[in-house]
């Protein structure tokens, strides 16, 4: 018998060994779904508060629930461990404040998630004078050749949003610590089942768990996760004075989707390798971005640091025309038209729609994204009735 140290990743999601024992062998446990913790004596209370970091005295710190949910989160991505918030957005810009000052530069890449990048681009900036310089990332002289005296951070998102060009973690890594740089990575796209980008020596791995972590389309929250200094040092601060924090019903949900978690994406990628090689075939296709092919510029990095694919892709239309665009979307019938991906279902999103909304025309066209891009998230239906629905829509291409 395995003891429970070396069991296999999927036997550990399913299973909650210590929460058996302390609530009378419930196989799921329970919500605790209250706001604070009392204690019996003024000894107790003040034992609480000299490890505040760990100990559950109100829910906006610590909770039962959360504090489960955050283990198994740590265990999947071989952190110290993690932190659970709101949303993906309160993880990625508590994780990104933690590294950062006044005056400080930032390196980042050009196709980072939208909120992110205006996060970085325009409120620090105009709010404590940080500066940042957006690079394509897929070579490592990029970063070397813009780090500053004060560059204190190194921002990554590989895959990148819509375009999926990888960074080499391990250089990049290896340069910012040599440079006494912090690095943090967006992780969600490829998961980390697919990824483990702490064990190539990034900093900070961040997760909209909205996602393929929590997958049902159900619930937002966002995780950091990293070594138990840094992460303990983001509970007390960003998370403390932001208050952004995770509740506890969410963070059961998110328990459960991980029990699911190894299988769905095992179907996630088995659905979208089939998709993305049956669209690469097609006339009305012009380039499939998806790493999990082989015609993937950048292939040999992406077996070298990724582990699996997942269900995310792009696709260019042949045609730039914004009418046949729309057309192509509003024929699809199982693909819903939605922002957010990672769920269940299959969803279609042109990037157009928001980007140029969210970035601004120059910014929009800096980034190299064409017109006709469209983002594919493949869901768990059959994928002989996903071929069926894209190949209806794009019978007019």
């Amino acid at each position: 018998m395995k003891s429970s140290d070396n069991f296999d990743l999927a036997t550990l999601l399913c299973h909650d060994d210590e929460a058996y024992a302390k609530n009378q062998g419930a196989v799921v446990p329970p919500i605790f779904q209250n706001s604070l913790f009392t204690f019996p004596d003024w000894d107790a209370i003040d034992e609480a508060f000299s490890q505040p970091a760990r100990a559950a005295i109100y829910t906006r710190g610590n909770n039962p629930t959360v504090g489960i949910t955050e283990e198994k989160l740590a265990r999947l991505a071989g952190a110290e461990k993690a932190r659970l918030f709101a949303s993906g957005m309160a993880a990625i810009t508590s994780a990104i404040l933690h590294c950062v000052s006044a005056g400080g530069h930032i390196i980042t890449i050009r196709n980072i998630y939208g909120p992110a990048q205006n996060f970085m681009r325009q409120y620090l900036y105009t709010k404590f004078g940080i500066t940042t310089t957006f690079v394509s990332g897929t070579d490592i002289q990029e970063f070397r050749d813009v780090i500053q005296s004060n560059t204190q951070l190194i921002y990554l998102e590989s895959p990148a949003s819509i375009t999926f060009e990888l960074q080499d973690l391990t250089e990049v890594a290896a340069l910012a610590r040599s440079q006494g740089i912090k690095t943090v990575i967006d992780n969600t796209l490829a998961t980390p089942l697919g990824q483990q980008p702490l064990s190539l020596g990034i900093d900070l791995e961040v997760h909209s768990a909205s996602k393929y972590l929590g997958g049902h389309s159900d619930l937002v929250c966002g995780v950091v996760m990293g070594a138990k200094e840094d992460i303990e040092a983001i509970s007390l601060k960003e998370q403390a004075w932001l208050g952004a924090k995770m509740a506890p019903f969410e963070a059961w949900l998110l328990l459960r989707s991980l029990r699911s978690f190894p299988a769905r994406m095992q179907m996630h990628a088995a659905n979208a390798k089939e998709i993305a090689s049956f669209l690469e075939s097609h006339a009305g296709v012009k380039k499939v971005y998806y790493p999990g092919l082989d015609s993937f510029p950048q292939k040999e990095l992406a077996m070298r640091q990724m582990r699996q694919f997942s269900g995310l892709m792009s696709v260019e239309l042949a045609t730039q025309d914004i009418q046949q665009v729309k057309t192509f979307v509003d024929s699809l019938k199982l693909f819903k038209l939605g922002v957010s991906w990672g769920g269940h279902e299959s969803l279609v999103y042109a990037p157009l729609i928001s980007y140029l909304r969210e970035m601004g025309e120059l910014a929009f066209r800096a980034s190299g994204i064409p017109a006709g891009l469209i983002r594919l998230s493949i869901g768990l239906e059959s994928v002989a009735d996903l071929k069926h629905d894209l190949t209806q829509s794009l019978t007019d291409l």
